[in-house]
């Protein structure tokens, strides 16, 4: 390869990523105005500005698609890899409050509930869209919260099955929250908000939990 061409490739990789991008967002704009089951790629493809074969080649098929729409904002749910160890009660509180607060902030945010709402329309047409979001957004962060619970279990903070403690914070931190954005009766709250209910939520948890010490 000449020195002009490796210059070149960056340059390209930009430009095939920057049209990647506009196809999955003339996707997602598409799946959320039609329905998954309705959009075609042709309407895609238009929306993107791209042919059907470029469609095919940076990005692939309609499902495949929409796994990359859903995984693009599950991403953004994962932990971070500096994330405390919780070797103490107060460490735990922490990191459940930090984890808590992310999550309503990123599930609450509009793209993502209609994601949601898009799911449970195409139950019976589309019964993938359904099974995508479980797998790459809501297991994931199930995932990540059993390792922290896993973890506090490890140094003696807590006791009882991982999958359940998770569920169990779950109904603190969300309550009756998710069920109202679904509906579009409740608003998405602001920062502080979404801060104190965390927080909340995790004293909660560990005053359940205050004799396992």
């Amino acid at each position: 390869m000449t020195t002009s061409s490796k210059s070149k490739r960056p340059q390209a990789d930009a430009d095939e990523a920057a049209v990647r991008e506009r196809i999955l967002e003339a996707a997602f704009t598409a799946f959320m105005e039609n329905g998954y089951a309705a959009a075609s790629t042709i309407e895609i493809a238009t929306r993107a500005r791209v042919s059907k074969r470029e469609l095919y080649a940076l990005v692939g098929n309609k499902q495949e698609m929409l796994i990359a729409c859903i995984g693009g904002r599950a991403r953004r749910l994962q932990l971070a890899a500096d994330l405390p160890v919780p070797r103490d009660r107060e460490t735990l509180a922490e990191i459940l409050s930090s984890f808590g607060a992310q999550l309503i902030r990123e599930v609450s945010d509009p793209t993502v509930i209609a994601v949601f709402r898009l799911a449970i329309a195409e139950t019976t047409q589309a019964p993938e869209v359904a099974r995508t979001l479980d797998a790459l957004g809501r297991e994931a962060t199930r995932t990540a919260l059993r390792k922290i619970m896993t973890q506090a279990q490890e140094f003696g903070l807590l006791e009882g099955r991982a999958v359940d403690l998770v569920e169990q914070f779950y109904g603190l931190l969300w309550g009756d929250l998710m069920i109202g954005l679904l509906l579009g009766v409740a608003e998405r709250p602001p920062p502080r908000e979404i801060a104190l209910r965390a927080r909340r939520a995790s004293k909660a948890f560990l005053r359940l939990h205050s004799s396992e010490t």
